[in-house]
């Protein structure tokens, strides 16, 4: 069995394992599509080490196997696996307890437990083992026939948005900004066009991902979209113009770039909201006029992964067609050619969002 792991700075191998088997109230996977991500680019050429350097957390596959029914399920009683050889699955590598003080106020993420749980070896391995705990959780979702396995692997980035927007006070007509839009900013761009924004402006500095922006949410009746360079010197303008001069309702930050956090508490208006997405680098840091945030009500939010119920309400919105995830991914690699996938999703040139495929 093969597994792609981090075998150094900028650089992953393909290692053969042995075969992985379920244990009691466990499920085998074959893995038939995973994402690269930010997180997983981080792990392979950034400078911070992660909690874990596991590669792989958006896969999708059939399942090969299951383990025996286990006791000691969510109602105490002997639990069966629920699921057979041959389900076509969608796996979260990490799922809460749901009954400590942080799940009991929705902040599933910041669960002990959450971060507990993972895939075995990983997602980004031929076949994985998805442990009890995840299956009697709600961590594996079964999917219909018509979903395609790329867009299964997209289901984990798009409940990592699901996520943020359930915490924006966001209304219909409201004018969006989002900074940033690679896969998942454009995922935000996509369902501020489902909440009936009356527009949204779409800021970055690679051309490639503005003009697919464009092509991706152009000729449609709403929301008026817009597309600017982040260094242009009237990008603030043309926010302002989107919103009647008031300024963006909802702000959010879909990149690492703290200029791009700045720009955004200053284009969004009285009483508005910016949500922190992107993940800033370990250690940054940044100058605010704490007054002019107070004096002007700006909500600051942060929002952090997703939970299985967002992963639930992903999966909703792509099966029903509400969002069409598919158009984001433009390049697949096969397992043994995971290297040269790290190294395109690095450098993004013409590329949106990369899968990675068994071969």
């Amino acid at each position: 069995m093969r597994t792609v792991k981090v075998a150094g700075p900028s650089q992953v191998r393909v290692l053969d394992n042995e075969d992985a088997r379920p244990g009691p109230g466990e499920l085998l996977v074959e893995m038939k599509a995973c994402g690269i991500c930010g997180s997983d680019l981080e792990k392979v050429f950034g400078q911070y080490g992660q909690p874990s350097m596991r590669l792989g957390h958006e896969p999708a596959g059939v399942v090969v196997d299951v383990g025996e029914p286990v006791a000691g399920g969510p109602d105490g009683a002997s639990t069966p696996v629920g699921f057979s050889k041959g389900d076509r699955v969608f796996t979260h590598h990490h799922v809460p307890c749901y009954s400590c003080h942080l799940c009991a106020h929705g902040q599933e993420t910041m669960c002990p437990r959450y971060y507990e749980t993972n895939l075995s070896p990983c997602g980004l391995s031929e076949r994985y083992v998805v442990p009890a705990w995840n299956v009697s959780h709600g961590g594996v979702l079964k999917l219909s026939d018509s979903t395609t396995f790329a867009e299964a692997a997209m289901i984990e980035p798009l409940a990592c948005c699901v996520r943020a927007w359930r915490k924006i006070d966001h209304h219909p007509g409201d004018s969006v900004a989002v900074y940033g839009v690679g896969p998942t900013g454009i995922m935000h761009v996509m369902i501020a066009a489902m909440r009936d924004s009356s527009s949204v402006t779409c800021l970055d500095l690679n051309d490639y991902r503005l003009q697919f922006a464009s092509d991706v949410m152009g000729g449609g009746p709403s929301p008026s979209v817009r597309t600017v360079r982040s260094d242009d010197g009237s990008r603030r303008d043309a926010i302002l113009g989107q919103s009647g001069g008031l300024g963006a309702d909802v702000s959010i930050v879909a990149t690492s770039s703290i200029q791009a956090l700045a720009d955004a508490i200053s284009s969004t208006r009285k009483g508005g909201t910016v949500m922190m997405f992107g993940v800033p680098s370990r250690g940054a840091t940044m100058e605010a006029d704490m007054a002019d945030i107070y004096s002007r009500e700006i909500t600051l939010l942060t929002s952090y992964a997703a939970s299985d119920r967002d992963t639930a309400e992903a999966l909703g919105l792509i099966e029903s067609g509400k969002i069409d995830v598919g158009r984001l991914v433009t390049h697949s690699y096969g397992l043994s050619d995971s290297q040269r996938a790290f190294e395109h999703a690095r450098a993004g040139d013409g590329a949106m969002k990369i899968i990675i495929t068994g071969d």
